[in-house]
């Protein structure tokens, strides 16, 4: 079974637009406009927003006839443990094995590189 914390690529959508708007939360329409082309119909979003809710990822409040919607788990927080999952399942934990394969596949140009190296000598100091 899937992991409840996993994201689709639709909620991810969802998601995106929401960590794009304020903090304090936005209601549908808001989030509608931060949706890519094509947009959902409403409902759909709405579904959406409900499963997110269900999965712990989103809270409402209501707002006379609206729900105000915010995020419960930050766009950093949500990357760190998709990552960690993904080294832990392809990479068996391995960060290099990690590193090394994004290096071979994506044809990453010497100023990408060079880029690489330097963020990893500030970590060594």
């Amino acid at each position: 079974m899937k992991d409840k914390r996993q994201l689709t690529k639709a909620e991810t959508q969802v998601m995106k637009a929401l960590w794009s708007l304020p903090t304090e939360g936005a209601v549908s329409a808001d989030i509608m406009e931060c949706m890519p082309e094509p947009k959902p119909a409403l409902t759909t979003l709405l579904t959406f927003l409900k499963i997110l809710k269900d999965k712990g990822f989103v809270s409402s409040k209501k707002e006379g006839k609206a729900q105000r919607f915010r995020a419960e788990v930050s766009k950093d927080d949500y990357t760190r443990t998709y990552m960690k999952e993904v080294k832990q399942t392809f990479f068996g934990g391995s960060f290099s094995s990690l590193v090394s394969f994004f290096v071979k596949e994506e044809q990453l140009s010497q100023e990408e590189i060079d880029e690489i190296i330097e963020i990893i000598q500030k970590r060594k100091e």
